[in-house]
């Protein structure tokens, strides 16, 4: 597989389609996997999952064989210029573009990056925490730009939904959680996705190293 990441940067192996449950985002998932438009922007809250499904496509597409890059705004250190080559790349994943909104050399970067990318039938793939005409974008070129292809919002999970999700990414693990430990954490824990999957990831750890199955007065020591 050839995935290029910034330094420092890791991809999860966590990070797949199987693992992420959303009834309401049917489109945005088929549209991920098969659109051929050169850009699929799609915007939603923090926890809702758009790391993990950036993340998830690459790893699908470097599986088929795909040049990947993928590129995480709100990570410290990135430089416009590395936009340059990457248009050489079939499929291109930038995440948090909200980093770099108002910043004139990134939007410029990007603007142009586009253009190159739309001229060899690439693939970009742009996460935000907003519609691309409500970020605050100086370049309105680059906002129109963003708009042109796909714009989806990726939808937060109905509270039914959240057990579900939760025990899919546990099995994901390959940790059993029960329905009535999976119900305590959903009432003891925040509610949103990101900081379940984090609980989860270390209650893994901790039964691991404890040899112990996940059960309510073993998970009542970290909720």
């Amino acid at each position: 597989m050839s995935i290029q990441l910034p330094l420092g940067v890791q991809l999860r192996d966590s990070a797949t389609f199987d693992s992420f449950y959303s009834v309401q985002n049917r489109q945005l998932l088929a549209a991920l996997k098969d659109s051929e438009e050169t850009c699929v922007y799609f915007w939603g809250k923090a926890g809702t999952g758009k790391s993990h499904l950036l993340q998830a496509l690459c790893h699908e597409k470097a599986g088929e064989g795909w040049r990947v890059a993928y590129l995480p705004l709100a990570e410290a250190g990135l430089m416009p210029a590395m936009l340059d080559d990457m248009d050489q790349f079939e499929l291109v994943c930038v995440d948090d573009l909200q980093s770099v909104a108002g910043k004139k050399d990134w939007e410029i970067a990007l603007f142009h990056f586009y253009n190159r990318i739309q001229s060899r039938a690439g693939r970009l793939v742009i996460s935000a925490n907003q519609a691309p005409t409500s970020l605050s974008l100086g370049l309105p070129d680059l906002a129109s730009r963003l708009g042109w292809g796909l714009v989806f919002q990726l939808q937060e999970l109905a509270d039914e939904d959240k057990q579900t999700a939760l025990q899919l990414r546990a099995q994901a693990r390959g940790l059993e959680l029960s329905n009535e430990v999976a119900a305590y954490l959903l009432k003891r824990a925040p509610r949103d996705m990101s900081s379940l999957f984090a609980l989860l990831e270390r209650l893994d750890q901790a039964s691991l190293a404890a040899q112990r199955k996940l059960t309510i007065p073993f998970v009542r020591e970290f909720v």
